[in-house]
């Protein structure tokens, strides 16, 4: 059972906030070399990964002490669950047959490996939302009294391998423990809420010696308590930081799921980064849709435009969008575009050449409100009325009906037409920008927006979705 709506816990644990890992583009990881060679028989490692990239190795937690010789715990390239070692010959290899596909999801993965046990087949144990995973397509053990590689004097690394940097992580972590010398039942780590479902919880345990716990509270590159890699366990070994960015520190969180771009709703002529906020055009025509839709509310959000071309961006009714031919009945949509800037309702546009160009780096702004079906749009701050984008006053902006049927649930969707707009670029801010902002506006809680949304308005994450969607 998958975390994607915000988690209800039983103890009140939030967690506040989680690491964005770009697959394949950015190399970044965390790196520390182990201060002992005590306890390499047991470890238990425990992380929340919310995935945005499906396909292709992805390593979470790595310890080798060269290229050849290495523990991995990874996603494979058929989206496994996959335990690997290898030390001159092959010293284990577990691989699920379940496979893990839901990008608006939380999971929760704990690992544990005790080589000193006398039963085969319990010497790495997986736990997925706090159930065990029993259905393996390969289980082949380590060997008894192995010494592992993760917890020694070797180097560790989280969100990539060690094949010249390769195998990098693509989608958000959160609340990693690893324990040395110690197995830890996942119920240390997170609890059934009243609603069945699996959430976060406290962990009040110890770490052993050279067991850590990253928290991603801070912003600094350098290997210490300020720093992105700190170790909050009170053993302070804290990671270095490779490639990573105060901007891939976010608020997406397992308590706290923040709406995307869906890479399984998706035309190949649509290239996605940044945890799914970045989308890019190809050369041919194609769509992306958002992970959440809402068919109740007031949201706000704000996107980049980054390269400027005849790029759109459409709310629509859900069920209006055919995802096995790419294509959606335009005359439910209501949306703006970007290249000399107009407003487009049900197969036309309703306003043309609005005053003002969209130029690169500038910030639209939406607010979608579904209690009254309308839809406001706005650009650096301003809001438009049928002129421009005019109004400064939100009170000013016109207001531009959304078509519906009964109680339709609205999706957002990203639209180009084909070569004439390659390239076109936008940073999406659902409330988790891939950008930095100046002025860290929330909705009056969550959230992090250039620009304050309009009262009542709020941004499109599953805290608010509880409460007003």
């Amino acid at each position: 059972m998958p975390t994607i709506l915000g988690a209800n816990s039983v103890s009140g644990y939030e967690i506040s906030n989680s690491l964005r890992s770009n697959y394949e583009i950015d190399d970044a990881y965390l790196q520390r070399t182990g201060g002992s060679n005590t306890g390499r028989n047991i470890l238990t490692y425990s992380t929340w990964i919310k995935r945005s990239v499906f396909g292709g190795y992805q390593e979470m937690f790595t310890g080798y002490n060269s290229e050849n010789y290495m523990d991995i715990f990874y996603w494979g390239n058929d989206d496994t669950l996959r335990v690997y070692g290898y030390g001159g010959g092959q010293r284990f290899y577990i691989i699920t047959n379940r496979r893990f596909r839901d990008p608006a999801a939380w999971y929760h993965l704990v690992m544990q490996v005790d080589t000193t046990d006398g039963t085969a087949t319990d010497r790495v144990k997986l736990y997925v939302n706090g159930v065990r995973e029993t259905s393996f397509s390969t289980y082949a053990a380590p060997s008894q009294n192995l010494a592992l590689y993760w917890n020694s004097i070797n180097a560790q690394r989280v969100g990539i391998g060690q094949y010249t940097d390769r195998d990098s992580l693509g989608g958000y972590m959160a609340e990693i423990h690893q324990i040395d010398d110690a197995v830890v039942a996942p119920t240390e780590f997170g609890e059934v809420d009243n609603n069945g479902e699996w959430v976060p919880k406290k962990y009040e345990g110890s770490y052993g010696t050279d067991g850590f716990y990253l928290e991603f509270k801070q912003t600094g590159t350098d290997a210490d308590a300020s720093g992105i890699g700190a170790d909050t366990s009170g053993n302070d070994n804290h990671f270095a930081v490779t490639n990573f960015a105060a901007t891939d520190v976010t608020t997406d969180t397992p308590t706290n799921t923040f709406c995307t771009w869906n890479p399984l709703d998706k035309h190949s002529g649509q290239t996605l980064s940044e945890g799914n906020t970045k989308n890019v055009a190809a050369n041919s025509a194609g769509t992306v849709t958002s992970t959440i839709g809402v068919s109740e509310g007031k949201w706000y959000f704000e996107y980049k435009v980054k390269v400027v071309n005849a790029q759109s961006v459409f709310a629509i009714p859900q069920n209006l969008y055919n995802r096995t031919t790419d294509s959606f009945q335009s005359n439910f949509t209501t949306g703006l575009y970007s290249s000399n800037p107009s407003i487009y309702r049900n197969g036309s546009n309703v306003v043309s050449n609005l005053n003002g160009t969209i130029s690169a780096n500038d910030i639209i702004m939406w607010a979608m409100d579904l209690d009254n079906n309308n839809i406001y749009f706005g650009k650096n701050g301003s809001w438009a009325d049928d002129s421009g984008f005019d109004q400064s006053d939100f009170a000013n902006a016109t207001a531009y009906p959304l078509t519906r049927d009964s109680n339709d649930s609205f999706i957002v969707i990203s639209t180009h037409n084909g070569a004439s707009q390659s390239g076109y670029t936008l940073e999406m801010n659902w409330g988790n920008p891939p950008y930095a902002v100046s002025s860290s506006n929330t909705d009056g809680k969550y959230g992090n927006f250039e620009f304050a949304p309009p009262s009542g308005y709020y941004a499109l994450c599953s805290k608010r979705i509880a409460e007003f969607g």
